[in-house]
């Protein structure tokens, strides 16, 4: 069936930045298909809400911005296009009630990611948009081919949008198979992952425990926030903002007093009484056990001013974890292999979205958002493209 503009678009890649391009091109009046290689979509969406779905950050576009690094440049234009405000519009025009928490991060109120998609996928269906599970892109062969259950399938769309992901997660899609296939890309990296220690014995007992309240410090970068004790090392979202400077073998500093001047934390240790053993030392200073550890663990031997130690305890490390271990990746497609509306130079007609492009940013909304973001940017602009153009397909198997 040919859609009100007689015009077909393939989307690849089920996840967010691909039903956000698919719902951009339905709107334009095109048929769209969307292509997925595992049974059902979204999953790596539905995996991220595990734990609540972090939708975005409420935060002013330009301080947004700033969590893209040197990439913001390139994202600008779709982030102003689709940023906090518009996710939150987007999630409630799907009958979603949201919060924002303290720290600024907006939240569904059922703290969940299937509720969102089962509502999304709902209203693209009664848009048109055709789901194909199970079809898995082999690349180009005379237009655009898949490996399915009934077998080879070759299509030829008026316009395409590749919402492939990155090459984290490979059991929920994202492996990274496509990219000996579209153009230059940025090697892949892990990104927003955890770090390699090898823990004394004595850490045991920790694990899973959180370190909270501490500033981390790396290679010019900080984050103030949280983080994990695990039998493989340390995770979680305090940690994620400095990966960039850890995946370059930066030394890993805890700050395990933030709020504290180093001449207060002084005259709090000053207060322990003659004899008192080092642990009880820090603790009248106002660390709990698991900061008590850390530095009876990366500190030996303990130097005189234990004050400037708790302002910046080393941590070593082994780097970071695997890349399948990552929430997300850097590397991906380069931006210089695309133009303004993210369309392939090489390839006219064919868009490219998501994680698969070449940017990072820590978890905490942002990787979402860009994601939905430069989604609907390729969608907009892949469905001017098909509108400019003459002649219609029909998106056919050959």
């Amino acid at each position: 069936m040919i859609g009100q503009a007689g015009k077909t678009a393939l989307v690849i890649g089920g996840g967010p930045a691909g039903l956000m391009a698919a719902e951009a091109l339905a709107a334009a009046g095109l048929t769209v298909t969307v292509a997925d290689s595992k049974p059902t979509v979204g999953r790596k969406f539905l995996m991220a809400g595990k734990s609540g779905l972090n939708l975005t950050k409420d935060e002013k576009d330009a301080v947004f911005l700033t969590a893209y690094g040197d990439r913001a440049p390139k994202l600008r234009a779709a982030l102003e296009n689709f940023g906090p405000a518009e996710m939150q519009d987007w999630a409630t025009d799907l009958g979603q009630a949201l919060f924002t928490g303290t720290s600024g991060r907006v939240f569904p109120v059922a703290m969940k990611a299937s509720p969102l998609l089962r509502a999304w996928v709902q209203r693209l269906a009664g848009q048109g948009v055709t789901f194909r599970t199970r079809w898995r892109w082999t690349g180009w062969d005379n237009g655009m081919t898949f490996a399915t259950p009934e077998g080879a399938q070759v299509l030829t769309p008026d316009v395409a949008v590749l919402a492939c992901g990155g090459a984290s997660w490979a059991r929920l899609g994202s492996d990274g198979a496509w990219a000996g296939w579209v153009g230059p890309v940025a090697p892949f990296a892990p990104a927003n992952v955890g770090l390699d220690i090898a823990w004394s014995a004595h850490m045991t007992p920790l694990f899973g425990q959180p370190v909270k309240a501490v500033t981390l410090r790396a290679g010019g970068l900080s984050s103030r926030g949280e983080a994990v004790i695990s039998a493989r090392g340390l995770e979680g979202g305090g940690l994620y903002p400095l990966t960039p400077a850890l995946r370059a073998d930066a030394r890993l500093y805890l700050d395990l007093a933030p709020d504290l001047t180093l001449d207060a934390l002084r005259t709090r240790l000053d207060r322990a009484r003659p004899g008192d053993s080092t642990a009880n030392r820090l603790r009248k200073a106002g660390l709990d056990a698991v900061k008590v550890a850390l530095v009876l663990e990366c500190a030996r031997p303990l130097p005189a001013d234990l004050a400037v130690l708790l302002k910046s305890l080393p941590v070593p490390h082994r780097g970071l974890r695997p890349m399948d271990e990552a929430i997300s990746t850097a590397g991906g497609l380069r931006f210089d292999a695309l133009n303004d509306g993210l369309m392939l130079r090489d390839r006219p007609g064919v868009f490219a979205a998501g994680e698969m492009l070449d940017w990072e940013a820590p978890t905490g909304g942002y990787l979402l958002t860009a994601c939905m973001a430069t989604g609907l940017w390729a969608g907009r602009h892949a469905a001017e493209f098909a509108l400019r153009s003459v002649a219609p397909r029909a998106l056919r198997s050959d």
